[in-house]
C-alpha cells in the first residue's frame, strides 16, 4: 500500500477523511492520482490499473456505481488493490477468491477482468445490495471472518468510484516511467475491450500520420472512464498521449494532469497515441 493511501485509510478508520496534497512528491517517480481536491488519493501503478479495470468490467456488466464502491472496498481490504498469486489457504487475486469455493481456477482468478466479473456476478445475486451498507454487501459476497473490516474503506472506495467511473471528469492521471518507442495500440485496444466489452474502436492515422487508437464513447461518463483506463495503462502500452472532450494528458508531463488540448478530437471520441 502506498504511504498516501495508508494515511487515508487510517483517517477513515477514525471517521475522518484527510486531504491528500503534493501526491507526486510523495509517490516518487511513478504513480497515479485519483480524485480531486480533498477527495484525491494516491495509488501506485498496479492499484490504478486494477481500479480502472474494475470500473470497466462494471460498465460491461451494467453494474451501478454502488457495485463499484463495494468492489473497491472489498479489494482494498483483501489486497490493497493489488493482484497477488497467493493468499490465505488457496486464495488468489485482487479479491482473494478461492478456487476450492467455486470461484474458478487460480490461473484465471489472477486476471483482474475475470476476478471482477465473478465478483460482480455474485454481488448481483445479493438481494437489496444497493441499499445495504457497503461492508454488509461486501461480506455477503466474501463471507469473510470479519465482515466489518470492509467498513474502514467505504468512504475512500466511494471517492475512487467517482473518479474511475467518469462521474468526475479529468479525475485520474498518472506520471509513468515512460519509455520511448512505438505505442502498442493493438494490445491496448484488445485489453481495454476485454474490460469494457464491445465498443466502437479503431486505429487510424492522426495529425502527422502518427497512428492512434480511437474509441467512441456513448456518453461523457464512459468517455472519462475509458480515458482513465488508457492513462493508467499508458506505461504498459507505451502510450504518449490521451485526449478526450477537448482535454489532453501527455505522458511526458503526466504529473501536471489534464489540460486543454491543442487539437480537438471528434465529438465523443477518446483518442490515444
Amino acid at each position: 500500500m502506498t504511504l498516501v493511501l495508508l494515511a487515508a485509510v487510517v483517517a477513515l478508520g477514525a471517521g475522518v477523511y484527510v486531504a491528500v496534497r503534493h501526491v507526486p512528491a510523495i509517490l516518487g517517480e511513478t504513480g497515479c492520482t485519483a480524485g480531486t481536491g480533498r477527495a484525491a488519493a494516491a495509488l501506485d501503478a498496479q492499484q490504478a490499473q486494477i481500479a480502472a479495470t474494475i470500473a470497466g468490467v462494471a460498465h460491461h456488466l451494467g453494474m451501478p456505481p454502488r457495485a463499484v464502491t463495494v468492489a473497491y472496498a472489498t479489494a482494498m481490504q483483501e489486497t490493497h488493490l493489488h493482484d497477488p498469486d497467493y493468499g490465505d489457504l488457496d486464495s488468489v487475486g485482487v479479491f482473494q477468491q478461492r478456487p476450492s469455493q467455486g470461484w474458478g481456477p487460480a490461473s484465471r482468478l489472477v486476471d483482474p477482468v475475470y476476478a471482477s466479473t465473478r465478483f460482480f456476478r455474485a454481488l448481483a445475486q445479493v438481494h437489496g445490495y444497493q441499499r445495504m451498507p457497503v461492508y454488509r454487501a461486501a461480506q455477503a459476497v466474501q463471507h469473510s471472518a470479519d465482515g466489518y473490516a470492509y467498513q474502514q474503506y467505504q468512504t475512500l472506495a466511494a471517492h475512487l468510484t467517482t473518479a474511475f467511473t467518469g462521474a468526475s471528469p479529468r479525475a485520474v492521471w498518472c506520471w509513468p516511467a515512460h519509455a520511448a518507442g512505438k505505442a502498442q495500440l493493438t494490445p491496448a485496444r484488445r485489453a481495454m475491450l476485454e474490460a469494457f466489452g464491445p465498443l466502437p474502436a479503431s486505429q487510424s492515422p492522426s495529425a502527422g500520420d502518427a497512428p492512434s487508437l480511437l474509441v467512441q464513447a456513448s456518453q461523457p461518463r464512459l468517455g472519462w472512464a475509458l480515458a482513465a483506463w488508457l492513462v493508467t495503462h499508458a506505461d504498459r502500452y507505451r502510450l504518449h498521449q490521451v485526449r478526450y472532450a477537448g482535454f489532453q494528458w501527455p505522458a511526458r508531463a503526466g504529473r501536471a494532469g489534464w489540460s486543454m488540448g491543442a487539437a480537438a478530437t471528434p465529438a465523443g471520441t477518446v483518442q490515444a497515441s
